[in-house]
């Protein structure tokens, strides 16, 4: 019987989901994005070269592994395409990839809108990656967005522009910026349609084809649990719901068919971009944590902000979502430091809290709680089994383990696939 595994970041996004995906990726059929657009990436080490996707899936390296760019994605066409071209380039070139009908596409209008509204906003910009994420879903819940089947569709999409445009460009005029010209628009995104249907489907039928095939499939999404449009730390979200619950409407399956959920997290807690970070320092360890991790967006190439692990962030994530593993990532980076902290609950105006405050102001107000686990020195980075890491490191696991009563199954001890210790299998 396949099983359908989600794969979900437990923080703010970047905590090395690609890398858990490709590695999953190998006993799996299909794997599916279910959500998000470029704002967001991973990167992936194969056969010790290093690859930034941002838009395809991580399965794109198995010629055998079908690829789905699923309904509740927005996708810039034009980054795709330019995305495929590099992978083209490294000589990958032989994959099976599939994008649904019913995926809303990012305009070049939006990117623009994206800046305006950042722009505007001044000294409360979200942050954003200025990709044009937010103005497409915006325009997904207008009901005036503009879907991949349009692409395809001369007609629908000469109709669509033309009631979009009449609003972007009021906007554009109204703050000194260019105006668009639809036929500059529309006869490069017909061709750009004409370009990518060879891979476009209705992946909702595709996906309940599959299951019934009894596949194995994996499901990965971009960015973070706190970066969720309902449950994260709200405005400083993203625009669509990363989320295990969100899988099955951004796919196109039933929610009872989801089996497990993993929750990848890293072995301390970054942030890129605005907003609120409880465990967040800026000293000589958080620079040597940035450096050895290499905490540099994938997307943006910004330097992370640096944390402690916090635990008040993954109990969230576990009340939303579920969750069956825990796949503690760059465990390795580390290693050296003489001390270690874990944030196990806030101090809110005087009271001990265990959640996420849904008031922004007071989730601000939140101080975090610290045990303090001794560090080890030992270089893990080629450990295979469990148990053979050192001991104030399986210290540091199992107190995660007794806090979240969830059992870390996978461990990541360094960037390649290889540098991977599996405690349980997942398919």
């Amino acid at each position: 019987m396949g099983k359908r595994v989600v794969v979900i970041g437990s923080q703010w996004g970047d905590e090395g989901k690609g890398k858990i995906t490709d590695y999953l990726a190998e006993k799996a059929d299909v794997v599916v994005r279910s959500q998000g657009g470029n704002n967001a990436g991973h990167t992936i080490v194969f056969n010790n070269r290093k690859f930034a996707l941002h838009l395809i899936p991580s399965g794109i390296f198995n010629p055998n592994i079908i690829n789905i760019m699923a309904n509740g994605m927005v996708i810039n066409p034009i980054a795709l395409i330019e995305e495929l071209k590099i992978l083209h380039k490294e000589g990958i070139t032989d994959y099976k990839l599939f994008i649904s009908n019913r995926a809303h596409v990012v305009m070049p209008y939006h990117i623009e809108l994206d800046e305006l509204y950042e722009e505007i906003k001044g000294v409360d910009a979200v942050g954003t990656t200025k990709k044009g994420i937010g103005p497409a879903y915006m325009d997904k819940v207008a009901r005036t967005g503009i879907r991949v089947s349009d692409l395809l569709n001369e007609d629908a999409l000469r109709k669509r522009l033309s009631i979009n445009l009449k609003f972007v460009n009021m906007i554009m005029e109204n703050n000194n910026r260019k105006t668009f010209d639809i036929d500059d628009i529309y006869y490069e995104f017909i061709d750009i349609g004409k370009t990518l249907k060879p891979y476009i489907t209705d992946t909702s039928v595709l996906l309940n084809k599959l299951i019934d095939e009894n596949m194995n499939i994996l499901f990965e999404g971009a960015q973070g649990n706190m970066l969720c449009v309902d449950h994260g730390t709200y405005p400083y979200v993203t625009s669509s719901s990363p989320t295990a619950a969100s899988v099955p409407l951004n796919t196109g399956i039933a929610p009872k068919l989801i089996t497990d959920v993993v929750g990848v997290t890293k072995a301390y807690t970054t942030r890129v971009g605005e907003g609120v970070f409880p465990t967040e320092f800026e000293d000589e360890i958080a620079r040597r944590i940035r450096e050895v991790g290499n905490e540099y967006g994938t997307t943006t190439k910004r330097p992370r902000r640096i944390g402690w692990l916090d635990l008040v962030v993954l109990k969230h994530f576990k009340r939303i979502n579920g969750l069956d593993h825990i796949s503690m990532m760059l465990l390795d980076v580390l290693t050296g430091l003489q001390e270690l902290k874990i944030c196990v609950s806030y101090n809110l105006d005087g009271n001990e809290i265990d959640y996420i405050p849904a008031d922004y102001n007071e989730y601000e107000r939140c101080i975090p709680n610290y045990i303090n686990l001794p560090g080890w020195t030992e270089d893990i980075s080629k450990t295979k089994r469990f148990s053979d890491l050192p001991e104030n490191c399986k210290l540091y696991i199992s107190t995660i383990e007794n806090i979240l009563n969830t059992k870390v199954t996978i461990l990541s001890v360094g960037p390649d696939r290889k540098q991977t210790v599996t405690l349980e299998n997942i398919f």
